[in-house]
Order: structure tokens, then C-alpha cells, then sequence
């Protein structure tokens, strides 16, 4: 009996112990795997997690983040590639195993490049969003310490003294949603883009931050620390190239995905001429809406405008012949004279569909070049867009 009740008592230790390593279905990955693998399980786990990533991205796509539909569909993958997602669950550990794993595979692969590495944070910042949205309400305060987050839930007695003022700076919190909600003191520094929104009670150095608004906090921590880390795995990556058994997947697994591809024009002709102005209210982003808005207003962009604008009209589907078409037409309603279109303006149309000069098929530009080059001057339109806060309900995957 004794042998018996002792094997169990390690059987239990044994488990604690593998919970240990794991406490939660959601982590910052702070620390890297130390124990060996074989190279199947090594790349059936990268796979794995890039189908996850893909996933994510899609119905990020698909559906808004965050609502019910978004959250089922997201969970059903989850289970079904068998990664952790929920908190109590029986036998979280080897889904909490293969989440870490995997998670410090892909930074191997997906720490190559600027590009790479802006997809890889984006959608583990979404999966990150996904699982905390989910995280039961009495373990967000151990998850906070196990991230090594110094961010302390207030008691009711001084949720009590500031209830005002903290209801007043969040005017989606009523009082009674107040009562139910947990406020966690954060050092000022660490909640700037909820005091820029204004949106954020501050004392003393302090924010008071509700529980429903601590999650843009966290992730940004997330990013940078993530960041911060792809930056360091970059560096140490040639030791990692050197074996000849890893470089092919990971140089693999690189390629897989990024993102659309525009190169490869697979889109040209998915759209007409007369779609444009109504896909531009419902399904562009604000840069090139403000970009569509201008042109139609003035019947003129200037170079860089074109530039940001045109290549955007091409990777959605627009072909060189209706381009030129496109710009010609709205450029005579501004009183140009047609064969000054032709001279003037045909060419560089031509040129960014590699018809002339080099022949380089141009792609559109990404977020980040334009965030960081050619800012607008006078008389310009293509800025990041961002002066116009609105939701987009439709997304551009309808035409692409």
C-alpha cells in the first residue's frame, strides 16, 4: 500500500512540477527552451505554428478582432493544431510545450528581415490578444508577475476613493461596470498612449488603469520586448546557419509567408475601373482613401502621391492599361491637355509596372516606408492618413 501510495505522491510531484514550467496558457516567452528535440518534432512544430500564424492573420482578416464570431474560429484552430488557449483545462501541458517550442523556432526563421519580423510580432501580438481576452479574471495578476510586469491590482477601498475621477477619464466604465472591474496602478510612463487618448485617470505618477484597457499596455510590453529579442536572435543567427541541417528549413520556413504578394501580379484585373470609388469608402485604408479623396478633388497628385497611390491601384488589380486610362482620364478634368498626359506622366505609369528604364516590377509600398520616407510637404497628400479615426468595415481581401 505504501509503494503504491508513494508512486502516486510522485506521479503528483512529477505533474506540479510540469505545470510548473507552464502556469499559464499565454506567456511573454521570456525564456527560451532547454531541452533537446529531434529534428522531426523540430520542424513539425515550426509548421505547425506557422498554420497557426496564417490562421490568425486570416481571420484577422476575415472577421473583427475581438468579436464572438472572431474568437470561436480562432479558439476551433487552436484545438485543432492542439496549442494551448484556455486556462484549466485537463492535461494543458504538452499544448503549453509545443506553444513555447514552436514560438522560438519561428523567431529563428522570421528574424531575417525587417518584413519578416513585422508579420511574426503582428500576428503574435493578435494570438497574444486572443488568449488574454480569454484569461479568467483571478489569473490576470500571476500572469502579470510571471511577465515580470509590475502592474498591481488596487483595492476596493482606493477603487472606492477614485471612483469618479477613474469612471470620468474612461467614459465606457459605468460606475456599476466599475464595481465588477478590476484597476491596476501602472507607473506613468508605461500607459503614454492611453494618456494621449486621454482616456487614463493619473495621480501622482501614477495611471489607474481598468482592467477592459490594461491589454494595450501589455501589448505593447509584448512588442517591445518581442522586438527586442528577434533583433538579439538575429545576430546569433549564423551559428544557427551554419548547421547544414537547419539552414534549408529555416531558409524554408522564411519563405512561406509574409504576407501578399503583389509581385507576382496575380491580382491584375481582379478589379474595373468603376469599382474604385466605391471600394475606396468601404475597403482601403485611410492613407490611400485621403489619397482617392484628393486625386478626385483636384484632378491632380503630385509625384510622391502618385507614386504611393498608383503602385497601391496595381498590387490590388489594376493593369498597366487601365492605369493609364485611370490617371489620364481624372488629369484632363483638371484641364491638362492630353498629349502633355502622354509626354509627361505616361511614362512613369509604364515605368512602375516595368515597362520602361530597368524594367523592375515595383510592388506597393509597405506601412513602414511610408510611415518613415518621403514625409508630405505642402501642397501633398500622402501622409500615413491616420487624421481619420474611423473603423473600416470591409477589408481589401474582397478584391484580392
Amino acid at each position: 500500500m505504501e509503494f503504491f501510495g508513494g508512486k502516486r505522491r510522485k506521479l503528483r510531484l512529477a505533474d506540479d512540477q510540469r505545470n510548473a514550467c507552464y502556469p499559464h496558457s499565454l506567456q511573454f516567452y521570456l525564456q527560451p527552451p532547454s531541452e533537446n528535440i529531434s529534428l522531426t518534432e523540430f520542424e513539425n512544430l515550426a509548421f505547425e505554428r506557422l498554420k497557426l500564424l496564417k490562421s490568425v492573420e486570416n481571420l484577422g482578416v476575415s472577421y473583427v478582432k475581438g468579436t464572438e464570431q472572431y474568437q470561436s474560429k480562432l479558439e476551433a484552430e487552436l484545438r485543432k493544431l492542439k496549442f494551448s488557449y484556455r486556462e484549466n483545462l485537463e492535461d494543458e501541458y504538452e499544448p503549453r510545450r509545443r506553444d513555447h517550442i514552436s514560438h522560438f523556432i519561428l523567431r529563428l526563421a522570421y528574424c531575417q528581415s525587417e518584413d519578416l519580423r513585422r508579420w511574426f510580432i503582428q500576428q503574435e501580438m493578435d494570438l497574444l490578444r486572443f488568449r488574454f481576452h480569454i484569461l479568467p479574471k483571478d489569473k490576470v495578476q500571476s500572469f502579470l508577475k510571471d511577465s515580470h510586469l509590475q502592474f498591481e491590482a488596487i483595492s476596493d477601498e482606493e477603487k472606492t476613493l477614485r471612483e469618479q475621477d477613474i469612471i470620468a477619464s474612461s467614459p465606457s466604465l459605468s460606475g456599476t461596470q466599475l464595481e465588477l472591474e478590476s484597476v491596476y496602478k501602472i507607473p506613468f510612463a508605461d500607459a503614454l498612449d492611453l494618456f494621449r487618448g486621454r482616456r487614463v485617470y493619473l495621480e501622482d505618477g501614477f495611471a489607474y488603469v481598468p482592467l477592459k484597457d490594461i491589454v494595450a499596455i501589455i501589448l505593447n510590453e509584448f512588442r517591445t520586448k518581442l522586438s527586442k529579442a528577434l533583433a538579439l536572435t538575429a545576430r546569433s543567427l549564423p551559428a544557427v546557419q551554419s548547421d547544414e541541417r537547419l539552414q534549408p528549413l529555416l531558409n524554408h520556413l522564411s519563405h512561406s509567408y509574409t504576407g501578399q504578394d503583389y509581385s507576382a501580379q496575380g491580382n491584375a484585373g481582379k478589379i474595373s475601373l468603376d469599382q474604385i470609388d466605391s471600394l475606396s469608402t468601404k475597403s482601403f485604408p485611410p492613407c490611400m482613401r485621403q489619397l482617392h479623396r484628393a486625386l478626385r478633388e483636384n484632378h491632380h497628385l503630385r509625384h510622391g502621391g502618385r507614386m504611393q497611390y498608383g503602385l497601391f491601384l496595381k498590387g490590388i488589380g489594376l493593369t498597366l492599361e487601365q492605369a493609364l486610362q485611370f490617371w489620364k482620364q481624372e488629369f484632363i478634368k483638371g484641364k491638362m491637355d492630353p498629349d502633355k498626359f502622354d509626354k509627361g506622366y505616361s511614362y512613369n505609369i509604364r515605368h512602375s509596372f516595368g515597362k520602361e528604364g530597368k524594367r523592375t516590377d515595383y510592388t506597393p509600398y509597405s506601412c513602414m516606408k511610408i510611415i518613415l520616407t518621403n514625409p508630405p510637404s505642402q501642397g501633398d497628400y500622402h501622409d500615413f492618413g491616420f487624421s481619420e479615426r474611423h473603423t473600416l468595415p470591409g477589408s481589401l481581401s474582397e478584391v484580392l
